[in-house]
């Protein structure tokens, strides 16, 4: 077996190790040539030919087949490949390695990569991915585990969020350190993830903890917009087939909703707001007015929405088809008068708490967004 180079992200210990499942010997080493700089838009590295460079790194000495497996799962989940190199070791002397290589057509190269900015912005979030991650190890082979890596960032990212809690004046402030998960199941890995877990934890009759087990959908955290011009009093709402609605049996699967979408990794939920805003409905927001953040549906999913009203120019002769190709989004743009988006709420024909909740907030806030310059 050769040696691996490792000169991005596995540079950082905690990662490296979960990664490769426990400790390995590592020497510092330089690939000549060749330099690092951040994949153009990611929080990971990518690296490129560079005449006179010389790219930082580690040398891990010659993996067993095991480790090399996991490295070769873990690096195809961001579609790199090995190759051979020489580098040159920590006293200078050449030594032939093999290095992850991105495929052609990856992403371009970006701003030079520098690790301490990774470990602080994006270093967490990492290492929550990468656990779950290998956590598919023989379950999912390289390539669709690098389909799949953007939903497993995301939920990193909002399992991160999570963990700043709210308050908890009136509710118990039993922590969560107090439930102990006994078994996980993980029954689907797709867009989203489904897990079965037995649990225990304290009960309110007797504070003795019971034994009980729970199916849940394991999602990301979202953003839901409703665009409203104050000049000209109105509404952009959008319209597209939804899953649910057409699982349930609903004779008319089509839905009004506020714009929404996934809040990505790295991203907070206001730039997440203004990006679904421009790739759905083609406008920009003058301002974001929040509403609240909270939980869909706790009692089975992890799914937690940030919701907006977002202030904008809403012209007549805006575009009245939206949505990415590259997402199969198939979108229908209404722009509604404010008393005829209210009396959606009386016919029922809205129909989903983000859009009530943001109608119900502007009719509470509308004289003073009008009023505001």
């Amino acid at each position: 077996m050769e040696d691996i180079f490792l000169y991005g992200t596995l540079r950082d210990t905690e990662l490296r190790n979960i990664v490769l499942g426990a400790e390995a010997p590592v020497i510092q080493a330089i690939l000549p040539d060749h330099a690092v700089f951040w994949a153009e838009g990611q929080i990971y590295p990518t690296i490129v030919n560079q005449s006179g460079a010389a790219a930082p790194g580690l040398l891990l000495n010659a993996p067993d087949a095991a480790l090399l497996a996991r490295l070769d799962f873990y690096e195809g989940g961001f579609g790199y490949d090995l190759a051979p190199v020489e580098v040159r070791d920590h006293a200078g002397m050449p030594r032939p390695a093999r290095v992850y290589f991105p495929r052609p057509g990856a992403v371009p190269p970006g701003a030079p990569f520098d690790l301490g900015d990774w470990q602080d912005r994006h270093g967490a979030l990492s290492r929550t991915a990468a656990q779950e991650a290998m956590g598919y190890l023989g379950r999912l082979d390289a390539d669709t585990l690098a389909a799949r890596m953007p939903m497993i960032r995301a939920r990193a990212s909002a399992r991160l969020s999570a963990a700043e809690g709210v308050p908890a004046r009136i509710r118990s402030d039993t922590p969560s350190r107090a439930v102990e998960t006994l078994e996980t199941e993980v029954n689907h890995i797709g867009f989203y993830r489904f897990e079965t877990q037995r649990l225990r934890h304290p009960t309110f009759a007797s504070g003795a903890d019971q034994q009980v087990r729970r199916e849940m959908v394991v999602a990301t955290d979202a953003v839901m917009v409703l665009p409203y011009d104050p000049v000209r009093d109105r509404v952009l709402m959008v319209e597209q087939f939804r899953m649910g609605a057409y699982g349930r049996g609903d004779p008319r699967p089509w839905m009004l909703e506020p714009v929404a979408g996934r809040i990505d990794a790295g991203e907070t939920p206001e730039e997440a707001a203004r990006r679904e805003c421009e790739e759905e409905a083609g406008i920009a927001l003058s301002a974001l007015e929040p509403i609240a953040s909270y939980y869909c549906t706790p009692g089975y999913s992890t799914e937690y929405f940030h919701n907006f009203v977002g202030l904008a120019d809403l012209p007549d002769d805006l575009p009245r088809l939206g949505g990415l190709a590259s997402e199969a989004e198939d979108i229908r743009i209404h722009l509604i008068g404010f008393a005829d988006a209210m009396r959606l709420i009386e016919t029922g024909e809205a129909d989903n708490g983000p859009l009530i909740l943001s109608l119900l907030w502007l009719a509470r806030e509308r004289a003073t967004l009008r009023r505001t310059p």
